[in-house]
């Protein structure tokens, strides 16, 4: 089929690079590049870069409510569009230039989690399974029919990094699907029920603040689904440190944010209910290490407090 894609992030990179042994890719729309790193250099888009490899007409609109944008889609004479995490609203004059319109790679089974954070939403939330689902767009925040729908298991370590390899996976394989059914003509939309949708909103760092008065089992949650972004962190005299990763410990207890034990199998730090073993964590300006490193370089005693 001729496909113009449009995609940002590296979950978009995974699809487009599954579409390219199956299909004739006719253009590819990505954000414009950002600056990024340390020194702020220009950088292209994941979704650029893999484009860029394949010899493909890559489209950097600002916005696709400008005309001149649009007439530029629409001499393409794409069959349909397929948008994985793009960035950009498509307007209705976008969404039926293409023959079958366009379809979304959404990592959540819609209804639940419509929005920009699927995947970390879905860990705080408790969840035990997520997945893809390959939706008709509309005008609407992720409120098309949906067409496709596969099922993934969350794990009890998954933390939003590896829960979003496996679902940036198991989309290209479920977008490939999608599109053979549509070309045969098997898809049969099916509407979303509005009353069970939750909405999944854009992480804010704030959100990544330890509150210890929480239960020991939220905060657990918090400090996988925050990882990679924006790690959740906590302050222990004065030091800021972020914690990439946390267990669970049943049945301790002491004053929230107070230090139970710190030993190489990790810092306990006791919270509103149960503890937290703590067992990777970061200094300003150091590496994430695992707690028996951390410890010698930053050394921490029982009874100390995190703030």
């Amino acid at each position: 089929m001729k496909i113009i894609f449009a995609g940002t992030p590296q979950f978009a990179a995974s699809a487009l690079s599954a579409l390219l042994k199956e299909h004739q890719i006719v253009a590819v729309l990505t954000q414009p590049d950002r600056p990024s790193g340390r020194g702020m250099q220009l950088t292209a888009s994941p979704v650029k870069q893999l484009a860029v490899q394949h010899g493909l007409p890559v489209l950097q609109p600002a916005s696709l409510k400008n005309v001149e944008a649009q007439r530029e889609i629409a001499a393409l004479e794409a069959e349909v569009m397929v948008v994985a995490a793009y960035g950009l609203i498509l307007p209705k004059a976008v969404l039926q230039l293409p023959r079958y319109g366009c379809l979304n790679i959404h990592a959540s089974l819609l209804p639940r989690w419509r929005g920009a954070a699927p995947i970390p939403r879905a860990i705080l939330a408790g969840d035990s399974e997520t997945g893809i689902t390959i939706m008709q767009m509309d005008e609407g925040l992720d409120t098309g029919d949906m067409l496709l729908r596969r099922v993934c298991p969350i794990e009890a370590d998954d933390t939003a990094a590896t829960l979003h390899d496996r679902l940036a996976g198991l989309g290209a394989g479920s977008l490939l699907e999608a599109l053979h059914l549509l070309r045969d003509g098997r898809l049969t939309p099916v509407r979303q029920d509005n009353a069970a949708a939750t909405y999944a909103a854009k992480l804010l760092k704030s959100e990544a603040q330890i509150d210890w008065r929480q239960e020991a089992r939220q905060i657990e949650r918090a400090v996988r689904a925050f990882n990679p972004f924006p790690v959740c962190h906590a302050s222990l005299n004065g030091v800021v440190i972020k914690i990439w990763q946390a267990a669970l410990q049943e049945g301790a207890q002491g004053e929230a944010g107070e230090v139970l034990a710190a030993d190489k199998h990790g810092i306990t730090v006791a919270c509103g209910k149960d503890a937290l073993r703590l067992g990777v964590l970061q200094r300003p300006g150091g590496k994430a290490q695992p707690a028996a490193q951390f410890l010698q370089a930053m050394p921490i005693k029982p009874g100390e407090r995190f703030s």
